[in-house]
C-alpha cells in the first residue's frame, strides 16, 4: 500500500548478526541490488571522528575508554544520516540498531520520515564457527585490507598482496576477546531479535555457508518482498 508521505512505500532494510557473520559483505551486495545506500555504523563513526564533529568527539571519548558508544550518540548520527538525499528511496542499516532502545528510536525516526517498517534480516551463525572465522582474520598494517588465513589467505603467508606490508591480528580477534564480544552481543541483541520477530518482515538466514549461497538466499528474500 502506498503511503502519502515523503518516502512513499520505499522500505528500509536492517541487517542483524553476530561478529563474523559477514554482514558487511552481504550488505554491500544487497544494497547494490536494491540501489540503496549501505549505512555502516563503523563508517559513520570514522567519518564523524575524522571530521572532528561534536558527535565524533563524543564517540571517540567512548571508544578511547573501551566502552560502547552511547545509544544517544549512535542514534543522532543515524538520524542525521537518514535525512540525506540518497536515503529517499530506502537504505540498508548495518550495525544499527543493536539494542532495544536503539530499535525504539529507529521506529520513531522512520515514522517521522514516512517510512514503513523495515525488512529485518538476521544472519545466524553457530558459536564455534564465529570463533573459528574471526580468529583467522588478519589485517594489512598499511592499507587495512582484510584477509582470512582459513578461507581467504594472502598469496604469500603473512604479507599483503597489494603492498607487501605485514599482516596483523587485531587484539579483538583473539579467541578470549572474541568470546567476550559474543557474550556482549548475546546480552544486547537477543531481546532485539525477539522484538523484530514479532513483525511480519523478519527473516532468519543461515550464515554458516559459503558467501555466494548467503547472497543467493538474501536475493530471494528481496525479490519476493
Amino acid at each position: 500500500m502506498k503511503q502519502d508521505t515523503k518516502h512513499g512505500s520505499d522500505r528500509p532494510v536492517v541487517f542483524l548478526g553476530p561478529p563474523g557473520a559477514g554482514k558487511g559483505t552481504q550488505a554491500r551486495e544487497i544494497s547494490r541490488m536494491l540501489d540503496i545506500p549501505h549505512i555502516s555504523t563503523g563508517e559513520m563513526f570514522r567519518e564523524h571522528v575524522g571530521k572532528g564533529t561534536s558527535l565524533g568527539l563524543l564517540a571517540k571519548s567512548f571508544m578511547e575508554r573501551g566502552e560502547l558508544v552511547s545509544d544517544e550518540v549512535v542514534t543522532e548520527m543515524t538520524r542525521q544520516r537518514l535525512t540525506q538525499e540518497d536515503c529517499e528511496k530506502g537504505f540498508l542499516l548495518d550495525g544499527y540498531p543493536r539494542t532495544l532502545a536503539q530499535a525504539g528510536a529507529l521506529e520513531e525516526i522512520l515514522r517521522q520520515n514516512g517510512y514503513s517498517r523495515p525488512v529485518v534480516v538476521n544472519l545466524q551463525l553457530s558459536y564455534n564457527v564465529i570463533v573459528h572465522r574471526l580468529s583467522g582474520r588478519r589485517v594489512c598494517s598499511k592499507c587495512k585490507r582484510t584477509y582470512n588465513i582459513l578461507f581467504q589467505p594472502p598469496a604469500k603467508e603473512g604479507v599483503c598482496d597489494d603492498d607487501g606490508a605485514p599482516l596483523e591480528q587485531r587484539a579483538d580477534d583473539r579467541e578470549e576477546a572474541i568470546r567476550e564480544r559474543l557474550s556482549a552481543y548475546e546480552a544486547q541483541t537477543a531481546p532485539l531479535i525477539d522484538f523484530y520477530k514479532k513483525q511480519s518482515n523478519f527473516f532468519d538466514v543461515n550464515a554458516d555457508q559459503r558467501p555466494e549461497r548467503i547472497t543467493q538466499a538474501l536475493r530471494e528474500i528481496f525479490q519476493d518482498s
